[in-house]
């Protein structure tokens, strides 16, 4: 497969992540924007999604301030913003017409579909008709996600897709749980009282892992818990060991096509080395914050090795 062929697979992949990713928090920041609360609550959430999706910075730039308007034009729609929703769904089917012949046609139409549903739903004003927005692009994430499940070849065009995806949610997953840990909870909260435990709820909410949460630990919701479902529990297919399970299984079908191994395998490999030995108590010990930090480094890396193995 050219490299330019497998760039286009990998991004597509992420962006349609990307896109389902940046609807979970905007879903999620309405939820704790509308939560009876102490003055600057509301701000606190919304400034909460900026940091979530990692725009911090370029939102500042723009001059904006962080509002319910504000932010959710951003982060769906603004022109000036290459990670918005909007953005997403339009670099996602650039990539896949780019790379037509090597996608079903259940999967083409998918993507299509997304694209051209932008133009349907527009811009909307009112709350619930943002809702309904925001619940049609998981749902077009999905059938995406689905289409390239049931009707590809399980070959390098499905790896690459798939790979893109992994790297993408993991990143994603790793912002969302830094977030809330180190930034939400206002200050005088306290640390386990209400707001707490509807934050860490709303959290799992957002990566759709409330259900698994009460099968896994049959009790209320704690914080050292969540994070060891999010962070840990391969069960939990948005957690970083198991985004990082799923990165190194599809570079290792990329190595038995291409029969070779690289830097990629090798960093990935000792990477998930890592996540069999940890244990939450230890990670806390040693600070969630600085854990995280590193991971999304190390993600980065990784991301670049595969770049710099398969997409040059």
């Amino acid at each position: 497969m050219l490299s330019r062929t497998a760039e286009s697979l990998y991004w597509t992949g992420r962006y349609m992540e990307r896109a389902d990713f940046l609807a979970r928090i905007l879903e999620a920041a309405v939820r704790l924007a509308a939560l009876p609360a102490r003055d600057g609550a509301a701000a606190t959430a919304w400034a909460s999604a900026i940091a979530s999706a990692g725009v911090s910075r370029q939102f500042a730039a723009s001059a904006r301030t962080p509002s319910e308007k504000s932010v959710r034009e951003y982060l769906a729609f603004a022109p000036d913003n290459p990670s918005s929703i909007r953005a997403c769904i339009n670099a996602a089917r650039t990539n896949a017409r780019s790379v037509r012949t090597a996608l079903t046609i259940e999967l083409w139409e998918a993507i299509n579909g997304a694209w051209n549903g932008l133009n349907d739903f527009g811009e909307p004003s009112k709350r619930d008709d943002f809702i309904r927005y925001l619940e049609w692009v998981k749902g077009v994430s999905l059938a995406v996600e689905g289409a390239s499940s049931r009707t590809m070849l399980r070959n390098d065009a499905y790896w690459f897709l798939r790979l893109g995806g992994a790297i993408e949610r993991a990143d994603n997953t790793a912002r969302l749980l830094d977030v809330k840990y180190h930034l939400l909870l206002p200050a005088g909260e306290r640390v386990g009282g209400q707001l707490d435990y509807f934050q860490w709820t709303t959290l799992l909410r957002e990566v759709s892992a409330l259900t698994a949460y009460r099968w896994v630990y049959r009790e209320s919701v704690r914080p050292w818990l969540v994070a060891d479902l999010l962070v840990l529990n391969r069960q939990m297919p948005r957690s970083l060991a198991s985004c990082q399970a799923m990165i190194v299984s599809y570079l290792e079908k990329l190595a038995a096509d291409y029969g070779r191994r690289g830097p990629a395998q090798r960093l990935a490999s000792a990477r998930l080395t890592q996540f069999n030995e940890a244990r939450i108590e230890d990670i806390f010990q040693s600070g969630l914050h600085e854990y995280i930090l590193s991971f999304l480094s190390e993600n980065n890396g990784l991301a670049s090795a595969i770049h710099d193995q398969y997409l040059v």
